[in-house]
């Protein structure tokens, strides 16, 4: 490729490339100036809720209090009833683990890009809330413990009060229709 201007003088070889690529970027930095981006997907869209976080934190329950009511017809069941018993636990194990990380995935989320310096001034626990949050997520997965579960929950739903604190409305807790006979978390 030749690079020669007009007089036959070649600026990239000659080490003026940087120079002429410094101004370019400057006029692009100009004529586009930089906004902050305020949004989970990094598109920005700004749709922020820790709505996910506690259905989530339900199933878990829901799946744990399933998989303890599994019970064999006698002592001794059949071949294909032990099949279909097996089966099932492994079914509500995965989706166990999956809601318990998916826990995990929104807390995250809300916790890297929405929550800001002057929210933990606000909510100095707010740090200790969400790695008690991450820890029990993953003690639900290597258990099938009700109360581990139920304690999730309640922690995310103390998160997501304190979310919409910080959004400036008043979070309500509102009694759900889950078969967990639980509680989620809303605003006025």
């Amino acid at each position: 490729m030749n690079f020669l201007d007009s007089d036959g003088f070649d600026f990239f070889s000659r080490g003026y490339y940087h120079l002429y690529m410094r101004k370019l970027l400057k006029l692009a930095f100009y004529l586009f100036p930089q906004t902050k981006a305020y949004a989970h997907c990094d598109i920005p869209c700004g749709i922020y809720d820790p709505h996910n976080a506690q259905v989530a934190a339900h199933t878990v329950i829901r799946m744990a209090t399933l998989i303890n009511e599994l019970k064999a017809s006698s002592k001794e069941p059949s071949f294909e009833e032990r099949k279909r018993i097996i089966s099932q636990v492994a079914r509500l194990t995965k989706v166990k683990e999956e809601h318990a990380e998916l826990v995990k995935h929104e807390v995250r989320i809300l916790w890297g890009d929405y929550f800001k310096e002057e929210h933990l001034k606000e909510y100095p626990n707010l740090h200790e809330k969400v790695f008690k949050i991450m820890k029990l997520a993953s003690k639900v997965k290597q258990e099938v413990s009700i109360d581990a579960a139920s304690e999730l929950l309640s922690l995310v739903q103390e998160f997501a009060e304190i979310f919409f604190k910080t959004k400036g409305v008043e979070p309500v807790r509102v009694k759900t229709v889950y078969p967990t006979d639980g509680e989620i978390v809303l605003h006025k």
